[in-house]
């Protein structure tokens, strides 16, 4: 009876196992989203970033990526390299401050990237498309939100646009994000250098220690030397005859 019980339950979790995953599948680790990479770079630099696309449906293919910069980080210099089988447009807008690139003022700058597939260059269910992009410089600002619109062709649109929130989880929808550094400040590696001129104390012994170790093996060497030559001269001196007068 024990056996059969105990067959019994098991066989009852698997069924209640199997039908919650049936039913609450979904529930599960968060879908994969569009990313940018690298997720760093730093300000005032240039940066060579990819948008990263996942293809998301079982039956449908991804067939337009829009792009949407950030309005309070505006980029004076936007370009994409070649996708074979999608064309790119780009949009600008009025900035105000001008954007300030080698030496020239810049009253626009890109505000949207649209990628959008030909032929059969969609990216298939199971697949993903990467999208370069350089840009720069880049604003002195700790980071850039870019809106994402994903497009299937069977009419469905994703919608990458939830920025993310201090402390909080990862939005449902979240939104590519580039981190931001500050630029190493000129001469800044003279400081580590009086750092190494000044060791601790136990370095300080065990450099004495070295030392006095190396001038005593320098002496010793110095005297077995100076023996052995001397040996070698009184030899020499008893084989050779004395001169007679």
């Amino acid at each position: 009876m024990t056996r059969i019980r105990r067959t019994a339950t098991a066989a009852a979790a698997l069924a209640f196992t199997a039908a919650a995953t049936a039913v609450l599948g979904f529930a599960g680790p968060a879908s994969a989203h569009v990313t940018v990479n690298p997720k760093e770079a730093t300000q005032g630099g240039y940066a060579r970033v990819a948008f990263r696309v996942p293809n998301e449906s079982d039956t449908a293919s991804t067939t337009k990526l829009e792009v949407v910069l950030p309005e309070n980080a505006p980029v004076g210099s936007v370009s994409t390299m070649p996708v074979p089988g999608w064309t790119v447009a780009m949009e600008k807008r009025k900035v105000d401050p001008p954007i300030e690139v080698h030496g020239s003022q810049l009253t626009e700058a890109v505000s949207k990237i649209t990628w959008t597939a030909t032929g059969d260059a969609a990216v298939k269910p199971g697949q993903f498309q990467e999208f370069p992009v350089s840009m720069g410089p880049l604003p002195q600002v700790d980071s850039m939100v870019f809106k994402v619109l994903q497009t299937y062709s069977d009419g469905n649109i994703s919608r990458w646009i939830d920025p993310p929130a201090p402390g909080a989880e990862e939005p449902e929808n979240p939104a590519p994000v580039l981190t931001l550094t500050a630029a190493a400040a000129p001469g800044g590696s003279a400081a580590p250098s009086a750092a190494v001129a000044a060791p601790d104390d136990d370095d300080d012994d065990e450099g004495g220690n070295g030392l006095a170790v190396g001038l005593g093996v320098a002496g010793l060497v110095a005297g077995l030397a100076g023996l052995v030559l001397g040996g070698l001269a009184f030899t020499r001196t008893r084989r050779e005859p004395v001169a007679k007068s």
